[in-house]
């Protein structure tokens, strides 16, 4: 698969302004368009959903920091083994942080790490989410409540969760590749 993005051969589609805009953006801010991006760029329909949820959940209002919602991406995707998500969300942590070792960390094992109470809360509730979803209870809940996070923070949490397995599985399934860029950020 050496050069290629994704495992599927879809043609880009005409991409209109505003997607050459939106790209050209990511270009100026990340130094990169996302593989993940150009994937879906064959149907820009389903490239704006992606975009839409994507931009909601990671950088819209919640009582989640950009961290902790990173933090999510890279728990999620570490029992997913999701190449792309680690490598694209694991460098995101280590530029958040400042922490190079913090990335690494959450890539291999989140509860190894030096995290606050409210992180871990919130990070195991990830993992029971993705593992076993059907065994969310209320006392699961409580957990967060009790460490500080309101119920609209406990909506963005199983939102960001739900997201990264989503995505997890449709770049599994395309064998999605990171940009070559992300290894070398903020190491």
């Amino acid at each position: 698969m050496t050069g290629k993005i994704m495992a599927l051969d879809l043609a880009q589609a005409e991409l209109s302004e505003t997607t050459k805009a939106y790209f050209a953006k990511c270009e100026e801010k990340l130094g990169l368009v996302p593989n993940v991006l150009l994937s879906y760029a064959f149907d820009e329909k389903k490239l704006r959903a992606f975009t839409d949820t994507y931009n909601d959940l990671m950088l819209g209002d919640s009582g989640l920091s950009k961290l902790d919602r990173e933090m999510i991406a890279v728990v999620v995707s570490s029992i997913n083994h999701c190449y792309y998500c680690l490598t694209a969300h694991g460098a995101a942590v280590r530029q958040l942080s400042g922490d190079p070792k913090l990335g690494e960390m959450m890539v291999m094992n989140f509860r190894a790490a030096d995290l606050s109470d409210r992180q871990r809360a919130m990070l195991e509730f990830a993992v029971k989410l993705t593992e076993e979803p059907a065994k969310i209870v209320e006392a699961d809940r409580a957990a967060l409540r009790k460490a500080g996070f309101s119920d609209r923070d406990i909506w963005d949490i199983a939102s960001t969760a739900a997201f990264f397995n989503m995505s997890n599985r449709v770049a599994a399934a395309i064998d999605m590749r990171p940009n070559d860029e992300y290894h070398a950020m903020a190491r």
